[in-house]
């Protein structure tokens, strides 16, 4: 058995992608899988502490994901923290579509959040 050494794990080509259409938006998007940092984030974002026990935030949870996963055809982020809000704005169905997309990419899963709320 052959083990990874550190730099080929860090050089390892990690984050696929999925390129979408969005009629609704009039063209194409990039959704990308997110980096272990921006999971941990994006978690933070979307849970509270109460009395000890994490507590799931439902506001713009879908606009959260997907400000961190759609990129440009470099992997740039094409919105930041401050464009949740307005990017919620935007059409139920084109962002659920994404959003599911992006889940999968990202194992984002009704049963992931389940896993993180028992903890």
């Amino acid at each position: 058995m052959e083990f990874l050494t550190r730099d080929q794990i860090l050089n390892a080509d990690d984050l696929p992608y999925r390129d979408e259409a969005v009629p609704e938006w009039g063209g194409t998007v990039r959704i990308s899988t997110i980096t272990a940092a921006d999971r941990d984030t994006f978690e933070s974002m979307i849970f509270d502490t109460v009395d000890g026990k994490p507590v799931f935030k439902r506001d713009n949870f879908r606009a959260k994901l997907l400000a961190m996963c759609l990129v440009d055809a470099n992997g740039k982020r094409l919105f930041s923290e401050g464009d949740i809000e307005i990017l919620g704005r935007k059409s139920a169905k084109a962002v659920q579509r994404l959003f599911d997309i992006a889940q999968e990419l990202n194992g984002t899963s009704e049963a992931a959040k389940e896993a993180i709320e028992k903890k």
